[in-house]
């Protein structure tokens, strides 16, 4: 049985809807409490057991390769961060997820691996990461799957939607998927969440497709064509996904991590406390 052993994260986006925020600095390294967003990636991979990761990078992101390197305050503050030797490659023109992708063929090797977007993170509700819960998926199947949430049908526009045939609690059989439907064409409100089990023919459909959705070569219309060819499943998490792709999604996951750390909920209460009083508009 095949196992998953490496992990590719790529972050190699303009990150146009972060803009100004994005001019200097890539999206994925924008913090979240004390750490920025690519770093909880990466620590959810570890939490997986996975330790061989792949980061593909764009113009711009050196920051992103800086941030994994040893640095001096470590030593100052006597912390030693908890990273694997990760790897890294350069897509050279913004092409899409797809193409992003196949940068990671070499690294891959004919084994299954697994995708995590650069920008998005995860919570799990159960005692099971995210990734977990994708993984055991996988390992059960031994199919290409990926991970679903329901989405409200006006939000449909914005993520790749799938159709699909329930065959157990949360688990589905794909059939077709589309990435950013108008209402009209969504044949669900399941949508994909940006997180990956991929067998290692997925580069062969790669090949396949055209220029897609934002003249892009996008994910979606490859996997829509290997859901025609061969099982891919898609399991509906127990958790919920930050998608940190735009600024007002950002500074909700940052308030709301905030709200329930204990190093900074107080501040909320006392924000809370001090404006009882005010003569607030119902």
């Amino acid at each position: 049985m095949a196992k998953i052993r490496k992990a590719v994260i790529p972050a190699a986006g303009l990150g146009s809807r972060m803009y100004p925020l994005t001019r200097a600095q890539p999206k994925e390294m924008l913090p979240i409490l004390d750490k920025p967003v690519i770093h909880h990636v990466v620590d959810e991979i570890l939490s997986a057991g996975i330790d061989q990761i792949l980061v593909i990078v764009g113009k711009g992101k050196e920051s992103i390769i800086n941030y994994f390197d040893y640095n001096e305050l470590d030593s100052k503050f006597n912390v030693t961060p908890d990273f694997p030797e990760i790897f890294f490659v350069r897509q050279r023109e913004q092409k899409g997820l797809a193409d992003a992708v196949k940068y990671a063929k070499k690294f891959v090797n004919d084994e299954p691996f697994l995708v995590l977007a650069g920008d998005t993170i995860y919570k799990s509700y159960t005692d099971k990461t995210v990734v977990r819960q994708l993984l055991d998926i996988f390992d059960k199947t031994q199919s290409t799957s990926i991970c679903l949430e329901e989405v409200p049908m006006e939000k449909t526009k914005y993520y790749g939607i799938v159709k699909g045939e329930k065959v157990d609690n949360n688990l589905y059989l794909i059939k077709d998927m589309i990435e950013k439907p108008e209402i009209s064409e969504a044949p669900s409100n399941l949508a994909i969440t940006a997180a990956y089990a991929l067998e290692p023919e997925i580069f062969d459909f790669i090949d396949k497709i055209n220029l897609g959705k934002n003249n892009e070569y996008q994910l979606t219309d490859a996997l829509n064509l290997m859901c025609k060819d061969r099982d891919i499943f898609g399991v509906k998490i127990e958790g919920k996904r930050y998608d940190i792709g735009s600024k007002e999604f950002w500074v909700e996951t940052f308030i709301e991590f905030a709200e329930k750390d204990e190093r900074f909920s107080h501040i909320f209460k006392k924000f809370y406390d001090s404006h009882k009083t005010l003569p607030y508009k119902q």
